[in-house]
């Protein structure tokens, strides 16, 4: 199995959660707003220390197991990690909090 493959079977279960938790608590742009930019902050620094480890030989990877595209010396395959994460957590956290408050069901305070 490739690395792109065993990444892909992991990004399943965060893409259906966060769908999940965007339906049962009525996510809004601000939510998905935040949880890309996390993405996008994990999938930077996941480039740079990436780049800094494969440099410093701590690991490398098969070759014929990479679909071949890299980002400096790390594989786009590494990228569907960070993404997971990004997904994941957020959504897992959203769907533990208590259950949502309803516009119409808050109390007008003085």
């Amino acid at each position: 199995m490739s690395y792109l493959a065993l990444a892909g079977w992991f990004l399943i279960i965060p893409v259906v959660l966060a769908a999940y938790a965007t339906w049962r608590r009525r996510l809004d742009g601000r939510w998905w707003a935040a949880t890309a930019l996390t993405i996008t902050v994990l999938l930077v620094l996941t480039v740079v220390f990436d780049n800094v480890m494969i440099a410093a030989d701590l690991f490398h990877y098969e070759e014929e197991l990479l679909v071949g595209w890299r980002i400096g010396l790390a594989p786009v395959e590494d990228l569907l990690w960070p993404v997971a994460a990004g997904l994941l957590l957020p959504s897992v956290a959203t769907l533990l909090a208590g259950p949502p408050v309803r516009p119409e069901s808050r109390e007008e305070r003085p």
